[in-house]
């Protein structure tokens, strides 16, 4: 049962696929436009404002992306240089920290620490230097799916314009809030000037492997990241992109459908965990949830998941692995956690749980 990996086990709704597929056999199959499908960009635009209140022009100031881990490269590649700084919370979407390390620059974590998962601005302050050039946020969080309030975005915000630090918002989540609000960072006073968003739709649509993701921003920081971007990917798939452009605009029923799949399918696998004596932290958003495996006398999750594999058929991923490395596994940040994936079906996370509580004799340590 494959509880480690972020991706759905059902395709995305029926008439977004045929759409896709009726615009293969239209055509043209050929390259879009560098910037994005046109009608796209307008789809997502209103979208965004509808949804979060923003507003933003769709030829300067919004990039389609080949999802959003381009996103992500584009813009750190573009605005980051070698002897920059980013500012990234721990743990992390590791693709945050490779991206880091192909720009030349030095990473920078704020740790967050359960049940909350959400970071002291004062932490963030203090990881502020001359040399930080950007801050990377990811709200709804993976992996904890913490959701960041108004106000903590509104002091974050502040922070980085008293210090003249860039923001991106990795916000591939947005619509995968089960409690609370998500509140999109540009539409913090203040934060249109300094802050670009990121989201995609891989995630919300289900279609992870079609690879549309788009970056909003100021026009003169989008023009940059394109420039970086065209030599990248260039453009990504048009029949993908003009299915997305025709149903965006009337997804939202698949978008609160699948919310609420969703949060069936996260509470039964937190009550499995809590059946066979796990507490896991129940996340307000997102794909996972993580656990700290500390009560069955595991100190490090790394080790444990080749356990689980072995023992239970049960894949999960170790949160450390969204931490920066140590030498010693034991002592990385959230060393004895882990990462389970509920973006399954319900029959997949039973089965799992299923095999989890029949194991765990033999997983025990303590």
């Amino acid at each position: 049962m494959n509880l480690g990996q972020g991706f759905p086990d059902a395709d995305g709704p029926a008439d977004l696929l045929r759409l896709a597929a009726d615009a293969v056999l239209a055509g043209p199959n050929q390259y879009a436009p560098g910037g994005g499908d046109a009608a796209l960009r307008r789809a997502v635009v209103e979208h965004r404002r509808a949804h979060w209140g923003v507003t933003e022009d769709p030829d300067a100031e919004l990039l389609v992306t080949a999802g959003v881990t381009e996103a992500i490269a584009a813009t750190v590649l573009a605005l980051v240089g070698p002897g920059d700084e980013v500012v990234t919370v721990e743990p992390f979407y590791d693709s945050h920290a490779a991206t880091v390390a192909l720009a030349g620059a030095r990473h920078v974590t704020v740790p967050v620490e359960p049940p909350a998962f959400l970071p002291d601005p004062a932490r963030i302050a203090a990881a502020l230097t001359d040399r930080t050039r950007l801050l990377i946020l990811n709200t709804p969080h993976n992996p904890t799916g913490a959701v960041y309030p108004r106000a903590l975005l509104e002091e974050i915000v502040r922070l980085c314009r008293e210090r003249g630090v860039l923001i991106l918002s990795d916000e591939v989540y947005e619509h995968l809030v089960f409690e609370g609000e998500h509140v999109s960072l540009r539409s913090i006073p203040g934060a249109r000037e300094i802050a670009l968003t990121a989201s995609g739709a891989g995630k919300a649509f289900a279609v992870t492997g079609w690879k549309v993701g788009w970056l909003a921003g100021p026009a003169e920081l989008v023009a940059a990241v394109r420039a970086v971007k065209q030599y990248l990917t260039f453009s990504t798939g048009p029949a993908y992109q003009a299915a997305m452009a025709a149903y965006l605009p009337r997804g939202e029923a698949h978008l609160v459908g699948q919310r609420e799949r969703y949060r069936a399918t996260r509470d039964a696998l937190v009550a499995g965990l809590r059946a066979v004596g796990l507490e896991p932290v129940v996340p307000d958003a997102g794909y996972f949830v993580v656990v700290d495996l500390a009560p069955w006398g595991v100190t490090d999750a790394s080790a444990a998941v080749r356990d689980w594999v072995r023992e239970a058929g049960v894949a999960g991923i170790p949160v450390s692995a969204l931490c920066r490395p140590t030498d010693d596994p034991a002592d990385a940040h959230l060393a004895s956690w882990l990462r389970l994936a509920f973006c399954k079906s319900e029959d997949v996370v039973a089965e799992g749980m299923r095999r989890l509580a029949e194991a765990a004799p033999r997983l025990r340590r303590g």
